[in-house]
């Protein structure tokens, strides 16, 4: 069982990047983990809002097998204390069997397709950060949850 992370865009700002590649190493060390980013759509300033959605929705589907355990970060997800994300991704684990996909959308969110294959959604805050920053906030606390899971001491509570 892995966990990955699926992006729509690059992680282009370098602090961001070098941030993002610092958390990902570490949690290598407890869970095979991987990003995969999926290229921006290009020449969309003649689309909707709606028609932007629905294709990185088509996108995102395509990036996901049928067999995945889909949570997207959501603005309306649950939002978890950094304890209470340890038990979920323990009992995520616990689960058996399917890999563990975390999915950050596009500017305008995700499509109706993306909200009817998902598993679950979570909220990291109920403030906006920039999609970019998404990536390196989420993977640093889904280290602190292994790190919380194995009783080491990165955690303080």
């Amino acid at each position: 069982m892995k966990i990955s992370l699926l992006t729509v865009g690059r992680t282009d700002i370098s602090w961001v990047r070098e941030g993002l590649d610092n958390y990902a190493s570490r949690l290598s060390h407890y869970v095979p983990f991987s990003i995969t980013e999926i290229p921006e759509l290009k020449n969309v300033s003649a689309l909707s809002q709606s028609q932007i959605k629905e294709r990185e929705g088509k996108l995102i589907l395509k990036a996901l097998k049928p067999s995945d355990r889909v949570i997207l970060l959501d603005e309306h997800g649950k939002e978890f204390r950094s304890v209470e994300f340890a038990a979920y991704i323990e009992n995520l684990l616990r689960g058996g069997g399917k890999d563990i996909v975390f999915v950050i959308g596009g500017a305008y969110g995700f499509s109706d397709e993306i909200y009817a294959r998902c598993d679950g959604k979570m909220s990291l805050s109920k403030m906006t950060f920039s999609h970019q920053m998404v990536r390196t906030i989420f993977t640093e606390q889904l280290y602190r949850a292994f790190t919380i899971i194995k009783g080491e001491p990165y955690h303080h509570e």
